[in-house]
């Protein structure tokens, strides 16, 4: 059965669901992975080279000339690849029972076997057929439909291998001049199938030693055979016997290669990491590479010599793809064939990419601008990773220095490795100038000290002198101490550039888990296993205090800019203290696990956290709620913030690639709302596909970072119109409506014309008309008559229709009970307000009004007995003023109201509606007044006693 796949934009909705379970963060790329287990492929195009590896789900693509990367694939497969094999522009990946045909990374065609669920183990491509082996010993041949399609499609036969022809498949193989012909290597023999006819041809006789590798050789019907014992069969397909046998005792074989520049050499890779070239013509060893690839994860998986070129490509399960070439080789005499023997140079190394072949144990970036990211393993490797450019990345070499005399260290200085860097610090003040990383290894009793720059181990080793084991490490911001804690409690300081030990703290009982230096180099923090917390006067050396907490502290984070420091405990909580104070601010619940890491946001807001229980949780300080978490399936055992905090570096209980996410806030605000477990969903991991991942700038234009729940948009704040009703609150105006209206009459007088408007000079006559009436004028002046069109007849109808019903109008309004028709909407609101005893809605009108129409509105109030609408304003200033909003505003209004009307109010305050009206206004203005001066002499009274106590 086959499936066609079409390109397309859209994404699955579970992966949708996944990418929205984190408001804060999204997955991005995957930095560190180049290879795993699986076989690499090569393929051809013209006189260029391309290699295939795969990662897991997903594959890359490198161009052999340089190994950059060209291509990776655009989705993942729904299973881990488990094969793969190259035609000219196309990628084939065998996964489950399924292979899917690429081109650049994305899917073409998808194949999906029939009837069986046995898992692709090999893949074979030649002509207009496509051979697909599986582990159940069947072999499926596929034809392409037309002579002109890129690749087979549709299915033509299926072959089986049953248990007496040989056992598990080992490789399937086309011969060249074998038309319509495959070689199937099993574990004892080899089979030659017709796949035209579907017929067994051929089946050799079984071989005593089991076969690990196979490799067809440049010579025509030879095909090279390695057994697990070490032995090598040339076997002739055409003659059905071996040829010629080479003896390589005490190697299991894991792949051959042939050289095809000329040179007759054969590169034999083991499962032992070696690497061995046989010469067949002289036969007898070349060279032997020792530890290409590490033992532990299988030895060199294959080894390839690039068609026509003295170029090897080796990989294996260590997470590295390397190069080595082979130099012209150098005669003793001008003929070889008159007994003179070359002279082969040994292979040497050309380029290689590699990573860590264990999960990473400690993170950091290692520069202010997210360039490289610095990053040490369980496999004894530190590693400087580049975000931007995967040919940058580069191993730190640890090849230790000469002696202080000069001389060189006896024997070899990279046997085995450094252990295991369990903790680092790096500052850049005075990189190139000195050693500018710390690291703590496992187990030891000093700390190391590296260079960046020159990218290798440094000269010190910074020694603890009270017989401890090194737990952690710090460097001070300028970058001239290096401060070493000890399993003891002792921290020694030393100084970077001479590496001489300066000063010795001795304070905590247990283990010493964290130190930090402030920016300043005055304050130094220490915390330790028996739950306490030192501060010192680094300048000094005194102690300045200490805090003891209730559980063991197991690790520090210091942020410099705001003197806090966040201290992970053994009961599961995360607590916050200001140096300055030595004050514990917060104190963060919520994990249900050991806190494996956290680290601050680069502002200082934030403080990401990871633990066991298999999240990560992000922490608003300033509220102190968990505003984001999010669930994983790969435990994480180490964060960082970039320094500008645009991504997040993860490192994960499970692979060795270092994940990358990216902060959506920096594009929105998020929202502080605290939430709960049951809130947090799951999220996948950021893997070495397209589709799994967003791009860096996806923060910008996602709308699910907004609030869904309250349905506000975040980029909007609205302030409160009253905090508290008791409280006296003044208008959200402007500042300065008030002074305008008090000073209307001041604004009016400074903008009166200083001179009277000139009377503009007579323009001449042609100037005079403008319009239509221009030509009408001169027609008529010419004696020319005036013919009226019907849409000029039309026009002055509809003129005089529009005045008969202005008239009409006009004429509807007459004097009514006691109020006049016309009347303005604030005389209007002010009537109703009167009539249901409630001035809202007059008030809300009144508070939006310019100052202009306030002023223009107040002195149009009827002033004229019975005085009702002056009583009731100020009746509606008065229930203003009861709800203590909009203070000043009720103030001016009635300034304004005075100003206007004060010698009606002031000859007539014996108007039984104006004095009862006066009165509510002054009673309420004096409850005002009195609340007011007793919270000043409150206020004046608790100033008092404590600056006298």
């Amino acid at each position: 059965m086959t499936q066609i796949v079409k390109k397309r934009k859209t994404i699955d909705s579970d992966v949708v669901t996944a990418k929205q379970a984190s408001k804060v963060f999204s997955p991005f790329r995957i930095v560190g992975n180049v290879s795993n287990g699986v076989p690499f492929a090569v393929g051809t195009l013209g006189s260029t080279f391309y290699i295939v590896t795969s990662i897991g789900k997903s594959f890359q693509i490198y161009d052999a000339n340089n190994l950059h990367l060209l291509f990776i694939s655009e989705k993942e497969t729904e299973s881990p690849i488990t094969t793969l094999a190259t035609h000219f522009h196309h990628v084939f990946v065998g996964f489950d029972n399924k292979v899917g045909i690429y081109k650049r990374g994305i899917q073409e065609h998808l194949i999906a076997l029939e009837d069986t669920k046995a898992h692709v183990k090999q893949i074979c491509v030649f002509g207009e057929y496509l051979c697909i082996g599986t582990d159940d010993n069947s072999i499926f041949i596929y034809k392409k439909k037309l002579s002109q399609d890129k690749y087979a499609t549709d299915f033509y036969t299926k072959l089986s291998i049953t248990p007496l022809q040989g056992g598990p498949m080992i490789s399937i193989h086309h011969l060249a001049t074998y038309l319509n012909k495959i070689v199937v290597v099993t574990k004892n023999n080899v089979l030659l199938f017709n796949i035209r006819t579907g017929k067994l041809l051929y089946s050799s006789p079984e071989f005593p030693d089991q076969i690990t590798a196979a490799e067809p050789a440049p010579a025509l019907d030879i095909i090279a055979l390695g057994t697990i014992t070490g032995d090598i069969i040339m076997f002739n397909m055409k003659k059905g016997k071996k040829i010629r046998t080479i003896k390589m005792p005490n190697l299991k074989i894991s792949t051959i290669s042939f050289r095809t520049d000329g040179s007759p050499h054969i590169c034999i890779g083991t499962h032992s990491g070696d690497l061995v070239f046989y010469d067949l013509n002289r036969r007898s060893r070349i060279h032997v590479l020792k530890n290409i690839h590490r033992e532990s994860f299988g030895g060199v998986t294959k080894s390839t010599f690039l068609n026509g070129q003295p170029i090897l490509v080796t990989s294996g399960g260590d997470n590295s793809l390397k190069e080595y070439v082979f130099d012209p080789s150098l005669s003793t005499t001008t003929n070889d064939i008159d007994g003179g023997e070359n002279v082969v140079q040994p292979p040497r190394f050309l380029r290689s990419r590699g990573g860590h072949s264990q999960p990473p144990s400690a993170i950091t970036f290692a520069d202010d601008e997210s360039h490289f990211l610095l990053s040490a393993s369980r496999d004894k490797s530190l590693w400087g990773f580049s975000l931007r450019k995967d040919a940058q990345s580069q191993e730190l070499s640890q090849r230790v220095h000469k002696k202080q005399d000069g001389g060189r260290v006896a024997g070899s200085t990279i046997k085995e490795k450094f252990p295991e860097i369990i903790s680092m610090a790096i500052e850049n003040a005075r990189i190139g100038d000195w050693e500018n990383i710390v690291t703590a290894h496992k187990d030891e009793k000093f700390a190391r000290t590296w260079d960046m720059r020159n990218k290798r181990v440094g000269r010190w080793s910074l020694k603890l002198t009270d017989d401890g084991v090194v737990k952690s490490v710090a460097l001070s911001q300028c970058g001239n101490f290096a401060f070493v804690g000890s399993s003891n409690g002792g921290i020694h300081v030393y100084n970077m550039q001479s590496g001489i030990l300066r000063k010795k703290y001795k304070l905590h009982k247990k283990a010493v888990t964290g130190i930090a230096l402030d920016g300043m180099n005055r304050k130094m923090v220490s915390c330790g296993l028996d739950g306490l917390v030192g501060f010192y006067d680094f300048n000094k050396s005194t102690l300045l205090g200490r805090l003891q907490l209730d559980a063991p502290i197991t690790s520090m984070v210091y942020h410099r800019s705001s003197d806090l420091f966040a201290l992970a405990l053994d009961d599961l909580s995360i607590i916050v203290i200001d140096a300055m104070t030595q004050r514990v601010v917060r104190q963060l619940w919520g994990h249900s696990n050991r806190i494996t890491s956290l680290d601050f946001s680069p502002d200082g807001r934030w403080i990401v956290s990871a633990s066991l229980d298999s999240t990560i949780r992000t922490w608003d300080l300033p509220t102190g709620g968990c505003i984001d978490g999010i669930k994983l399936d790969n435990v994480a055992t180490n964060l960082k913030f970039s320094p500008h905090g645009d991504m997040l570096a993860t490192t994960h209980v499970l692979g060795n690639g270092i994940c990358i996410w990216t902060n959506r806030a920096q594009f929105k605000a998020i929202s502080t709302r605290s939430i709960n477990e049951e809130e947090f969903e799951k999220l996948l991991l950021p893997n070495g596909s397209l589709s799994g991942n967003e791009t860096l700038l996806s923060g910008a234009f996602d709308d699910s970072i907004q609030e869904e729940d309250s349905g506000m948009d975040l980029n909007m704040y609205s302030s409160l119109e009253q905090i508290n009703e008791s409280l006296l609150t003044l208008s959200m105006g402007p500042r300065n409506k008030m002074k305008t209206l008090l000073n209307l009459d001041v604004i009016r007088e400074r903008s009166k014309p200083k001179e009277a408007v000139k009377k503009p000079e007579k323009a001449p006559f042609f100037l005079q008309l403008s319009g239509e009436k221009v030509g009408d004028e001169a027609s008529g002046r010419e004696g020319v008559s005036i013919e009226e069109t019907p849409e000029k007849i039309a026009q002055r109808e509809m003129a005089n229709n529009k005045i008969i019903d202005a008239e009409e109008q006009l004429n509807k309004f007459k004097p009514t009970k006691g109020h006049a028709v016309f009347e303005s909407k604030f005389t209007k609101l002010l009537r109703e307000g009167h009539e249901i005893d409630n001035y809202e809605l007059f008030l809300n009108n009144l508070v939006t009004l310019s100052p202009g129409t306030i002023d223009l509105e107040i002195r149009s109030i009827n002033a004229f007995e019975p005085f009702d609408e002056i009583v009731w304003f100020i009746e509606s200033l008065t229930q203003g003023l009861k709800s203590n909003k909009n203070f000043e505003l009720y103030e001016a209004f009635m300034s304004l109201l005075f100003k206007a009307h004060g010698d009606v109010i002031h000859s007539n305050n014996r108007d039984v509606g104006i004095n009862e009206a006066l009165k509510k206004w002054e009673e309420v203005h004096k409850q005002d007044d009195d609340k007011l001066e007793e919270l000043v002499k409150f206020c004046s009274g608790v100033i008092s006693f404590v600056s006298t106590a």
